[in-house]
């Protein structure tokens, strides 16, 4: 088979857990780091989205960088704030971790739109995604502005083409959607036991 602009996502997947099951800092982060140019393909419909992925990246990954056997898991950097109750600060790795999780449920969710309802325009799919996962946790001016940057999503033939072709992407975000949706649930699931997934933007 074809690699496709999954393949980085995909062989990266497969460095995220430790032997134990634990979610490592940097392979996560560089898998969500792989799907970025696969957003850049979406053009000015997903500036917004991608911007803000890469922030939380950023944000992240310097926190990493400050001490990388100390954050050596990705949880470790919710814990310490935790801790020392600066958690809920809006720049904060809690909330970095947050959001990214969230525009990376936006982006899961639009990736299984694309190859379940082959029916669907792009913005179509883009929608039903965005009202399934980020919209309730936007404010109103944020969701305005997503919502117009979706009417200019690219046609979705071309831009399965241009991701390596139909079959091959089809077959890619499936093996994507199963292996990736799980370290998202459990984000959410380790989020929520700190008290911290259901933070309002």
């Amino acid at each position: 088979m074809a690699d496709t602009a999954f393949t980085p996502a995909l062989e990266g997947i497969k460095h995220v857990k430790t032997e134990n099951g634990e979610i490592l800092a940097k392979p996560f982060l560089d898998v969500c780091k792989h799907i970025l140019p696969v957003i850049d393909k979406f053009g000015a419909a997903m500036a917004i989205v991608k911007s803000d992925i890469g922030g939380n990246i950023t944000r992240l990954e310097s926190k990493y960088s400050s001490d990388p056997a100390k954050f050596n898991f990705l949880y470790t950097m919710v814990k310490v704030e935790v801790e020392t109750k600066t958690a809920q600060a809006s720049s904060s790795c809690t909330n970095g971790l947050l959001w990214l999780t969230r525009a990376m449920d936006f982006m899961v969710e639009l990736f299984r739109n694309l190859i379940e309802h082959l029916d669907w325009s792009m913005t179509q799919c883009c929608t039903e995604s965005y009202g399934k996962t980020l919209k309730q946790w936007h404010g109103w001016l944020a969701s305005s502005s997503v919502t117009v940057a979706m009417k200019l999503a690219p046609d979705r033939n071309k831009f399965m083409e241009v991701l390596g072709g139909f079959d091959d992407v089809k077959a890619d975000i499936e093996k994507f959607l199963v292996t990736f949706s799980p370290l998202l649930q459990e984000n959410h699931k380790f989020l929520a036991s700190v008290g911290m997934d259901n933070l309002k933007a």
